[in-house]
C-alpha cells in the first residue's frame, strides 16, 4: 500500500446504451486494471450523447489516480457506516414521531 496517490494513463472501452430495455453507461479499463476503494477514473475526451434506441461503443484513454493508505481506509470505513444507516432505515418497526 502507497502513502502517497500514484497517477496512470491507460486505454478503455465505454459503453453507453439508451434503449427500452437498456439506460446505461460502463467502462471497462484495459488489461483489466482494478479499481480500489477510493480510486477514482477520468475518462478523457468529449461527453457522449446517445439518443433514444441508440448504442455507442468507444475506445478513449483514461486517468486512474490510486488512493493513498489513508484515502483508501477513510473509503472502507466510511463505506461500512453508509450500509449499516441503510439497514437502520430498511428495518424499522415503524415512524418516528
Amino acid at each position: 500500500m502507497n502513502l502517497l496517490r500514484t497517477r496512470f494513463d491507460t486505454p478503455c472501452t465505454i459503453e453507453v446504451e439508451h434503449s427500452f430495455d437498456y439506460l446505461h453507461a460502463h467502462v471497462e479499463l484495459a488489461d483489466d486494471v482494478a479499481i480500489h476503494p477510493g480510486d477514482k477514473v477520468l475518462v478523457h475526451g468529449q461527453a457522449i450523447r446517445v439518443q433514444y434506441g441508440e448504442r455507442i461503443v468507444e475506445r478513449r484513454m483514461a486517468t486512474v489516480t490510486r488512493a493513498s493508505l489513508p484515502e483508501r481506509l477513510w473509503t472502507k470505513m466510511r463505506g461500512h457506516f453508509e450500509l449499516t444507516e441503510l439497514y437502520e432505515i430498511g428495518f424499522s418497526a415503524g415512524r418516528a414521531s
